[in-house]
């Protein structure tokens, strides 16, 4: 009995050396500033700055020897953060925001049937174009507002439409991958200045795409004609804002005959959302 408890402890306390040496021989010593790069990070793990999420960047910042092309969409205040811990200068990066392409809300785009499957964008998509005649716009089942970590993306139910949060959105592209319409577009974010783009990406003719859609696209150029900057441009009848080049004149905005041009003007938060036009 005694040389039985003797075997076995013996056996369990040289298993237990065996463990401790091979942990201290392949030990891997993390860098703290890690820790504390995560903590200024937002910890939502969205993948927009193009790394497997937080703790995958604040590696690469380690590694790096300077902060240029390394970038969390949260923005500049994160990454002035991440300079301090690590002693390095970043640069100024510019702000962004989701837009919706899709302004056919309930009172302009009708309905021609009644969808009573899955509550999913996706499984939708995959094969029907939703309870309404227009293929191409916003099914309203929210998908982009799950994907979403900063809870910045809800569907207005008024409208039946996704709309973007001035405040809380940090242009991180969840909402983008989730969207099977490809209507979630990032653009510059300029503060107290107007935000031009086309509200549509339908692109079938003109007379198709009024009938599903009173504010669709119909490629009448008028848009183009009227740009001094040449930021529109037309392509399977669908006119659309190079937001490089657009100076944010708002010329082209009340030259759409449909009003599938949106202005956005944003408001210091104390006023409000922003203005639309």
């Amino acid at each position: 009995m005694y040389t039985a408890i003797i075997i076995i402890t013996s056996t369990g306390a040289f298993a237990a050396f065996i463990l401790y040496f091979f942990s201290r021989k392949f030990e891997v010593i993390e860098d703290p500033r890690i820790a504390q790069i995560i903590e200024v990070l937002p910890g939502a793990n969205c993948g927009g700055c193009g790394y497997p999420g937080c703790g995958g960047f604040a590696n690469a910042c380690i590694k790096a020897v300077s902060l240029d092309g390394l970038s969390c969409p949260v923005g500049t205040d994160v990454m002035k953060g991440i300079a301090t811990i690590l002693g390095m200068t970043a640069g100024e990066c510019t702000p962004e925001i989701a837009v919706i392409r899709c302004n056919g809300r309930c009172d302009v785009r009708p309905r021609i049937n009644i969808y009573d499957g899955a509550k999913n964008c996706n499984i939708v998509s995959a094969f029907c174009s939703g309870d309404t005649g227009c293929s191409y716009g916003c099914l309203g089942w929210g998908d982009c507002v799950d994907a979403c970590q900063f809870d910045a993306i809800h569907i207005n139910p008024g409208t039946g439409l996704a709309e973007v949060s001035e405040e809380k959105c940090t242009a991180c592209r969840a909402c983008v991958k989730a969207c099977p319409k490809n209507i979630i577009e990032i653009r510059k974010k300029t503060p107290f200045s107007p935000r031009i783009f086309v509200s549509c990406v339908n692109k079938d003719k003109g007379g198709v795409a009024r009938k599903a859609c009173k504010n669709a696209c119909i490629g009448c150029s008028k848009c183009v004609t009227v740009c001094s900057a040449n930021a529109i441009t037309l392509a399977q009848n669908l006119a659309n804002i190079d937001d490089g080049k657009c100076n944010r004149c708002g010329d082209c905005v009340p030259t759409c005959p449909t009003g599938a041009i949106n202005k956005y003007i944003p408001l210091p938060p104390s006023k409000g959302e922003y203005i639309h036009n």
